[in-house]
C-alpha cells in the first residue's frame, strides 16, 4: 500500500462521498438515503470546517475510501473528542489496510491539534467485521450506549 495517499476532502470529492454514503447506508443498515440531503450535508461540511473534515483514501488517483471527522467538546476533560463517522471503503479494497491508513491519519492529526482527549466512533451492533477492525487498531467498547431522537427527514 505504498501508493495509498490520504488527504483532506475537497469540493471535487462531493459526488464520490455522496455515492459512498448511499452505498454504506444501504449495505450496513438497509436504508436508502435521499441523495439531495446527503449532497447538502456533505457540501456544508466542505464549506464549514467547524462541522467536520473528510479524509480521503486515494490509490493511483482513484478514491477508494473516506471518513468524516466531527468534533464534540468535553467539559469534563477540557478537550475535544473527535468522532469518526461515515466510514466507507470500496468493497474490493476492504481488508487491505485502507481504513487503518485513514485511522492513523486521524490519530496523527489529533496529536497535532494538541487538545484532543479521545477518538470515538459508533458502529452497528451487527457489524462484527467492522468491530473487529476497530478492536485490532486498539479501540475498545465503552460503557456508554447511544440513544437518539430523530428529528429530520432524509431517509426513505
Amino acid at each position: 500500500m505504498d501508493k495509498l495517499l490520504t488527504r483532506e476532502g475537497t469540493f471535487s470529492d462531493i459526488e464520490t462521498i455522496v455515492k459512498f454514503q448511499k452505498e454504506m447506508a444501504l449495505e450496513t443498515e438497509n436504508k436508502t438515503l435521499l441523495e439531495s440531503s446527503i449532497k447538502l450535508g456533505v457540501t456544508e461540511v466542505m464549506r464549514d470546517k467547524q462541522k467536520g473534515t473528510y479524509l480521503i483514501g486515494e490509490y493511483e488517483g482513484d478514491v477508494i475510501g473516506s471518513l468524516l471527522i466531527t468534533y464534540e467538546w468535553s467539559d469534563w476533560r477540557n478537550g475535544w473528542f473527535w468522532w469518526i463517522q461515515s466510514v466507507y471503503v470500496k468493497k474490493r479494497w476492504r481488508r487491505k489496510g485502507v481504513y487503518s491508513h485513514l485511522y492513523e491519519e486521524v490519530k496523527k492529526l489529533s496529536f497535532s491539534a494538541g487538545n484532543v482527549c479521545g477518538i470515538r466512533l459508533y458502529v452497528e451492533k451487527e457489524n462484527k467485521i467492522a468491530q473487529s477492525v476497530y478492536k485490532n487498531l486498539g479501540m475498545y467498547n465503552t460503557k456508554y450506549l447511544l440513544y437518539e431522537t430523530e428529528l429530520s427527514e432524509g431517509i426513505t
